[in-house]
């Protein structure tokens, strides 16, 4: 999970591959409840590892369940409707679908059991509404306060004495989780008598009612129902376990790769894993929304394989006008999809948007507008006009999207990255050198390596990536897994310097802060020089060296990541930091074959959603277009300082001055080769680092980074 500050995503051109997703919060959260409300031990398969499932498996812990997890197996033995703890304190985030029906659960059970229980979580939280609930339970007899404004969160709830003779009337046009809330917690007090549902109002979000109702039958209860206006629980209902339970793969986080299918799937399909027609969600009915607007679809019980239209049929994408109540959360990938639709885009009946994690309608249209569409907002609709071109320029725009904490406007937003295919994008010949903003698809959407006339490319950043760890932590790995984009459209940042100027440990960091690729340079060259001095092979023998270093990403294996290298499955990240290897390895990169053999190795680090490339000739050699380029320029006596403390601490005796004489040597040795000498890119920021921190470094480096942006990553 990426869990940077923002991400900058670059310019996307094709989609295509496979997806397995995690998975549905809404099932997940269901069934954690009804095992843990359950006799018996329940195994949870296929769970949900996000915020919102934390929390419940937190509450249902506290709650006094038994819980054995291991990866996404959860083993819960249930309460049997019994409270074990009767005083209990819980904090449940932004998590809905835990705070909703925990509240009515403990509710009924404080006042037939006794105890008190108090449930609160984020500020955002104790906005959301959660009054018509609290009015469903009160006339039951059960005792709900709200601690700070009337009708939010946070709540207690204090016992009381059930009336259950009368029907319970619950509103269901601002949110269904209100009625799932009661109907996965009446069955614990139906054993005297039938308890009857009504409805009030229209009920919105069908579909996750239709989710409850089919859980609650997994688990014994097997509720009546007259339309969707009035709900029977029979008489004697009790919760039992069915023993192991699966959880289908999230339908609304489908919705994000049946777009990208749509969008960008032109040489092949994205094929979705985990959903199909199959599905329980009703948010699997977006496929009929998303072929309303020209995807071509293809279903299995179990997956889903999604492509873009034929041009003139399903491309442009059709702009639609259509009811959204049925499928609510997976609607606002629609509102970004319409971003590449051929006019205007309406979705109605979308009121709940306004009281989920952010008022949603108004989130949308303000993060539309900054990419350059026409939107119009009311009360339960929005309306999007894509970017339109404007003579040789597009309308679209550079945007940073705030995520307001709310996971779907990330992964919806993340959309917006395939902007170079959009129907407005302009394309036209280019103007002088063939540049990455003129890489596009070949005539037939084939290969990205041909040179052809494209228009301007837009980059999008997303700021708090994090925030999609609600539902879907991985999210942004798995898109990276599906999407392509040309090579040099993809950002690289590049640290050189001397030797012992610390660029590895700059650039290190700087890769965790972006979310970037790292690429240490200099371990390639270690790794050489490690399996060179392991073979005997002479340091004098430019070919045999040569040969050697071809071998390294290809007979060789090779992994990496912050902290650990592997060769071959072999751990050989302390054995590359010795000194007599950093000798070897300085000897060696004076050879031009080397470093030509290294080369290609080192281009094929560039990877989504960017680099970081620390060495000494990743500006001027390797990376001489990267988008920022950084050169090191601590002095000698500051360099041997560091490595001196280094070795020291490492239990080695060596002076000061043999370590000045040993840099100098290497700095005469690195920038009087013939090829690739040490010394800064002509357009490289040069930075003194001899007095600041690593921190300070980093601090300052970013501080480069985002004052570009986005001149920096997309260059016409």
């Amino acid at each position: 999970m990426y869990t940077t500050a923002f991400l900058d995503l670059p310019p996307l051109l094709t989609a295509g591959g496979t997806v397995r997703l995690p998975g549905s919060k809404s099932i997940s959260n269901r069934v954690l409840l009804l095992a843990g409300l359950s006799e018996g031990t329940t195994v949870v398969h296929d769970l949900l590892a996000s915020d919102d499932t934390r929390v419940m498996l937190e509450a249902l812990r506290v709650l006094g369940c038994e819980l054995d997890q291991q990866g996404d197996t959860v083993h819960i033995t249930g309460l049997g409707g019994k409270l074990s703890v009767l005083h209990a304190d819980l904090f449940l985030g932004n998590a809905g679908t835990a705070m909703r029906p925990l509240t009515a659960a403990l509710a009924l059970l404080s006042a037939t059991q006794g105890g008190v229980f108090t449930l609160s979580g984020i500020p955002r939280m104790h906005e959301r509404p959660i009054g018509d609930l609290v009015d469903a339970l009160r006339p039951l007899g059960c005792i709900v306060e709200c601690t700070g404004q009337e009708g939010y969160p946070p709540l207690r709830l204090a016992g009381g004495q059930l009336k259950l003779s009368a029907p319970i009337q619950v509103r269901g046009d601002v949110s269904s989780q209100f009625l799932t809330a009661l109907l996965l917690s009446l069955p614990l007090v139906s054993q005297d008598q039938a308890l009857t549902i009504e409805v009030v109002g229209e009920l919105i979000s069908k579909p996750y009612i239709e989710i409850t109702l089919n859980l609650l039958a997994r688990f014994g209860i097997q509720v009546q129902r007259d339309g969707w206006q009035r709900f029977v629980i029979p008489q004697g209902s009790h919760y039992q376990s069915p023993g192991s339970i699966h959880v289908e793969a999230d339908a609304s986080s489908a919705s994000y790769f049946i777009a990208a299918g749509a969008i960008a799937g032109i040489d092949e399909p994205v094929r979705i894993e985990g959903v199909g027609n199959a599905s329980i969600q009703g948010d699997i009915r977006f496929i009929e929304a998303a072929q309303a607007m020209g995807a071509k679809v293809t279903s299995g019980p179990n997956w889903l394989e999604v492509q873009r239209g034929e041009p003139g049929k399903g491309w442009p994408l059709k702009a639609i006008d259509l009811d959204c109540n049925h499928i609510p959360d997976a609607a606002m990938t629609l509102a970004v999809m319409a971003l590449y639709a051929d006019g205007t885009t309406r979705l109605r009946n979308i009121a709940s948007w306004r009281v989920k994690e952010t008022d949603r309608i108004a989130a949308m249209a303000k993060e539309l507008r900054k990419l350059g569409a026409t939107v119009v907002e009311g009360e339960d609709f929005i309306e999007v006009t894509p970017p339109a071109s404007q003579g040789d320029q597009t309308a679209w725009q550079h945007a940073s999207i705030h995520t307001y904490d709310d996971h779907r406007m990330a992964m919806c937003f993340s959309l917006a990255a395939f902007n170079p295919l959009a129907p407005s994008a302009v394309k036209g010949k280019p103007q002088g050198h063939a540049g990455p903003s003129q890489m596009a698809l070949t005539p037939s959407g084939g290969g990205l390596g041909a040179a052809k006339p494209w228009g301007q490319a837009i980059s999008v950043r997303i700021e708090d990536p994090r925030c999609v760890a609600k539902t879907f932590p991985d999210y942004f790995e798995a898109l990276f897994q599906v999407a392509r984009t040309h090579p040099d459209w993809i950002p690289v940042i590049t640290v050189d310097g001397p030797t012992a100027s610390g660029k590895g440990t700059l650039a290190s960091a700087l890769a965790t802060r972006l979310g970037y690729q790292f690429l240490d340079s200099g371990s390639l060259y270690r790794i050489t020089g490690l399996l060179a001095l392991e073979q005997d092979t002479d340091l004098d023998d430019a070919n045999a060296l040569e040969q050697l270093a071809r071998q390294l990403g290809e007979g060789i294996a090779l992994r990496f990541d912050r902290e650990h290298i592997w060769v071959d499955g072999r751990d050989v990240s302390e054995a590359v930091r010795r000194e007599d290897i950093g000798q070897a390895a300085s000897r060696l990169s004076a050879y031009p074959g080397v470093r030509q053999a290294l080369l290609e190795l080192q281009k094929a680090f560039r990877g989504l959603p960017g680099l970081v490339a620390d060495g000494r000739d990743m500006g001027t050699v390797v990376f001489p277009d990267a988008a920022l380029k950084v050169f090191l320029t601590a002095s000698v006596a500051q360099r041997a300082e560091r490595r001196h403390k280094q070795l020291i601490s490492k239990g080695f005796s060596v002076t000061l001055d043999e370590i000045c004489a040993d840099l100098e040597a290497r700095d005469l040795r690195d920038t009087s080769r013939a090829v690739a000498p040490l010394a800064p890119a002509a357009d490289a920021r040069k930075l003194d680092n001899s007095a600041l921190s690593i921190d300070e470094s980093v601090d300052t480096v970013l501080g480069w980074w985002v004052q570009g942006w986005p001149h920096v990553i997309v260059r016409h």
